[in-house]
C-alpha cells in the first residue's frame, strides 16, 4: 500500500487555509481548487474573467508539472463560478489548456468565492 504525499511548490500560490496544494496517492494526483493569485505576490488577478481563469490553470499546470503530471494526465475538473453569465468566457480559456484528452468535469454557479474571486478550479489527475 502507498502512502499519501503531501506537494507544495512556490510556483503556486501558498495555501490560504489548512490545506495543502496537491495530495498524491498512489498514481492519483488531487490537485486543491486554485483561485486567481500570483504565486510571487500573493495578489489577485482581478482584469476581467479570462485573465482570472488564465491564472487558476497556470496555478494548476505549476502544481501538476511540479508532481510530474500534465493537462493530459487529468482525468476530473471541478469548476465553481459566481456567475454563470461567466460560464462561455472560462469555457473558451479552459479549452486553451485541456487541449487533447478532455477529463470529466463539472462547472457549478455558487453564491461566493474565497477572496470573492470569479473562479475556482481544482482537479484530480493519475497516470501509470
Amino acid at each position: 500500500m502507498s502512502q499519501k504525499q503531501i506537494l507544495n511548490t512556490e510556483n503556486a500560490p501558498a495555501a490560504i487555509g489548512p490545506y495543502n496544494q496537491a495530495i498524491k496517492a498512489g498514481n492519483t494526483l488531487y490537485v486543491s481548487g486554485q483561485i486567481p493569485l500570483i504565486p510571487e505576490t500573493m495578489e489577485l488577478v482581478s482584469t476581467g474573467v479570462a485573465d482570472e481563469t488564465h491564472q487558476v490553470l497556470k496555478n494548476v499546470q505549476a502544481i501538476l508539472e511540479h508532481a510530474g503530471y500534465t493537462f493530459e494526465d487529468v482525468v476530473k475538473a471541478s469548476i465553481f463560478i459566481s456567475d454563470m453569465q461567466d460560464f462561455a468566457t472560462i469555457n473558451e480559456v479552459y479549452a486553451q489548456y485541456f487541449t487533447g484528452n478532455q477529463p470529466a468535469r463539472e462547472c457549478v454557479a455558487v453564491k461566493t468565492l474565497p477572496k470573492q474571486v470569479n473562479v475556482e478550479i481544482s482537479v484530480i489527475a493519475w497516470k501509470d
